[in-house]
């Protein structure tokens, strides 16, 4: 019988140097007893993966070792290095603007997973037409979901971004303000605790969910939808490009598409955490039943 893997907790703020990174012992270890090293970030993506494993995987015969870390830096400079065979805590725009910065890697992004919908939220403002004037809103400052930040505030009308900045756009590209909004930039991870400082907060859904801001704070806007949606921000496995066919690597994303993690999604993240199907279409929540 296959021993159940242990979920190995990291608590990590720093690139690959950092002492919490993924140690070269375990490493090895899990190269020479054949398991996939996977590192994740711990909500959702750790939470999916551990449902995967326990539920999944024996019957499948694959063996997972889940590594939860905690930035957003760590999981592509550990799969550059070898330590993971993959990652799953990023999207594809993220991804390309990682490429162009991170160290000389070819990577492949094998298959969409979910969306985590970015959200405003409020500890004391209960609308966005609530928001005063000259209100300072917090939102994540890596540039992909800086920009998908800013549709959200253009979206409800708060401000308006110039076209021409494209899909990097930053709070600079601000054409018009017209309740001289203060929009300040923090690590995606500080959003959560920004909430009592600010007046809203744009959090991304992993957060959001980790800090219980989904049911503790108000959400005042979910991020619009459309467009090439999926294909941007769907959060999915990665690996390198060497890795692509592996056999493990196949058989976890068959398994990540099962229908038994598609409803286990839906039903732990409500509206928070889209999946997406092996089509890369968003799996909707079923309407509840007719009394």
């Amino acid at each position: 019988m296959r021993m159940t893997p242990t979920v190995i907790a990291t608590a990590v703020t720093l690139a690959l140097s950092a002492c919490g990174a993924p140690s070269e012992q375990a490493a090895s270890e899990a190269a020479e007893d054949g398991a996939l090293r996977i590192g994740v970030s711990p909500v959702p993506h750790g939470d999916i993966l551990s449902f995967v494993d326990e539920n999944l995987a024996e019957e499948a015969g694959l063996d997972l070792r889940i590594e939860e870390i905690s930035d957003y830096n760590t999981p592509n400079a550990a799969l550059a290095e070898g330590e993971l065979d993959a990652n799953y805590f990023q999207h594809r725009a993220f991804l390309a603007e990682w490429r162009e910065n991170g160290p000389d890697a070819e990577f492949a992004y094998v298959t969409d997973v979910h969306i985590e919908r970015l959200g405003l939220y409020s500890q004391d403002v209960e609308s966005v037409d609530d928001l005063p004037e000259g209100a300072e809103i917090a939102v994540p400052n890596d540039p992909a979901n800086l920009n998908r930040a800013l549709r959200i505030l253009q979206a409800e009308g708060l401000v308006t971004v110039d076209p021409e900045a494209g899909e990097t756009a930053t709070e600079n590209d601000i054409a018009d303000n017209p309740r001289d909004l203060v929009v300040t930039p923090l690590e995606a991870a500080q959003l959560p605790r920004s909430i009592a400082d600010v007046d809203a907060a744009v959090v991304n859904g992993n957060y959001a969910i980790g800090a219980g801001l989904t049911e503790d704070a108000n959400i005042l806007a979910w991020e619009p939808e459309g467009g090439d949606y999926v294909e941007t921000y769907a959060n999915g496995l990665v690996t390198l490009a060497e890795n692509a066919e592996d056999e493990r690597i196949l058989q976890l994303v068959e398994l990540l598409h099962d229908e038994r993690v598609l409803a286990y999604v839906q039903s732990t993240w409500e509206g928070v955490v889209l999946p997406v199907d092996a089509d890369g279409a968003v799996v909707e929540a079923a309407a509840p039943a007719a009394e």
